[in-house]
Order: C-alpha cells, then sequence, then structure tokens
C-alpha cells in the first residue's frame, strides 16, 4: 500500500516543474474547452470529448516538458479520442489512438520511474537518411491507410483521416525512439489533426472541441521548439547538454 501511495504521489509531482508557459496554455485551453461544452448541448459524446481533450493537452504539455506522467494521460485520453473517433466515423483516428498507446503511453508506463532522465540524457537528432525514410513511410501510409478506409469502411474522410493519421503514426515511432525531430511530425500532425475535425464540424459529425483541442496542440508544438528539453534552446534553460 505504501509503494501504490508512493507511485501516486510520485506522478502528480510529475505535474510539477513545468516551463510556465504550458501551464498558462493549459489553463487557455481548458477554458476555451469549458466554453464549448456548456455553449452545446450536453450529451455523453460532448463530456467525454471535454475528458478526452483536458487530458490530451495535458498529455502533450507532459511530453514536452519530458514529464511520464504523459503515460497515463496518454492511456486515458486515447480511450475518449476512441470513442469521439467511432462516433464521427473518422475511423482512423481510432487507430491512430491506438498507435499512440502501443508506441507512446506502453512503453513510458513500462520504465515510467527511468522515463524522464533516459528520455533527456539520449535524445537524438535526424541526418539526410533518416528524413527521407521518415517522409517516405508517411506518404506510404497516407496512400495506402486513406485507400483501405475508403474502400471497406463508410469514412465520409478517407483522405483526410488517412494524412492525420500516416503523420501522427510517425511522429509517435519518431518520439518512441527519441529523435527531437518528433516535432515536426506534431506541428504538421495536429494541423492535419485541425483540418480532418474542422471538415468534420462543418459537415456536423463532431462538436468544435476536437478542432480547438487540435488547435491547441499546434501551439503546444510550436512552444516545444523554444522551451522543451527536446531542443537546445529549452535545454539551456535547464541546464542539459546540448544535442
Amino acid at each position: 500500500m505504501q509503494t501504490s501511495g508512493n507511485y501516486f504521489s510520485w506522478l502528480l509531482h510529475q505535474l510539477k516543474g513545468w516551463p510556465q508557459q504550458n501551464y498558462y496554455l493549459f489553463w487557455f485551453a481548458f477554458g476555451c474547452q469549458l466554453m464549448t461544452l456548456v455553449d452545446a448541448k450536453i450529451t455523453a459524446v460532448t463530456v467525454i470529448t471535454f475528458i478526452g481533450t483536458t487530458l490530451g493537452v495535458l498529455c502533450v504539455l507532459a511530453i514536452n516538458a519530458t514529464k511520464a506522467v504523459n503515460g497515463w494521460l496518454g492511456l486515458l485520453s486515447a480511450a475518449c479520442f476512441i470513442f469521439v473517433g467511432f462516433t464521427a466515423r473518422n475511423y482512423l483516428s481510432m487507430f491512430e489512438q491506438v498507435a499512440y498507446v502501443i508506441t507512446l503511453d506502453l512503453p513510458v508506463l513500462i520504465s515510467v520511474r527511468t522515463w524522464n532522465d533516459d528520455t533527456k540524457n539520449h535524445l537524438k537528432t535526424f541526418n539526410l537518411q533518416k528524413w527521407v525514410l521518415s517522409i517516405g513511410f508517411t506518404l506510404v501510409v497516407w496512400a495506402v491507410s486513406a485507400y483501405l478506409i475508403g474502400q471497406y469502411t463508410n469514412d465520409p474522410r478517407p483522405i483526410y483521416d488517412g494524412m492525420a493519421f500516416a503523420i501522427s503514426l510517425t511522429g509517435g515511432i519518431v518520439c518512441f525512439l527519441r529523435y527531437n525531430n518528433q516535432y515536426f511530425w506534431w506541428l504538421f500532425s495536429g494541423i492535419a489533426q485541425l483540418i480532418l475535425w474542422a471538415v468534420t464540424f462543418a459537415q456536423g459529425d463532431a462538436s468544435l472541441a476536437m478542432a480547438i483541442n487540435s488547435s491547441i496542440y499546434v501551439i503546444n508544438d510550436i512552444l516545444a521548439f523554444t522551451v522543451s528539453p527536446w531542443f537546445n534552446r529549452g535545454r539551456k534553460q535547464l541546464g542539459l547538454k546540448a544535442l
């Protein structure tokens, strides 16, 4: 029991010590989502969307700050987003969350006590060959996934769904391998998801909350280039060795 108590106390402690800008962004996102929730009809979908987006923003901010609590936050938000993706018929967004669980959440939970330091102290950056491989992989996954989901399901937006899925899957793999270049994929993933959920909202299949959530992700990704230990500017502020 004492061990469990220490573990949960340690997890809560992971919410501390983030760059100040991360906290500002979280409360801004929370306020936007709360206003969206109270302005909408209260249903299971809108409530679960609110919970998922709140946990999702905390998750990406925790990754930004290299805090291992992102494992649990990602797992819980993924469950919410899978439900939302199913109701909106954005089926690849469901597989996207499964990919996040496999490449991001589970590895963190398995090594949760050591993930913070292991990540900060063992980051890598791409060479030209890895850039070409990653971009090529993204394009192939986009083409194949969009075609298959369009052929075998009633997904009304296979091109947009496939684009968001392919970029996000690559980002998850790159993050798992601890390359800081993941943030270029996260940035374009946020933009792709913003397009997907804005179109979904315009077609009446989802609330505005998911589009707002994607825009917050984009802001977080831009923020990461300046304050996160994934990059040298943030590492310098934290007294860490340059990459």
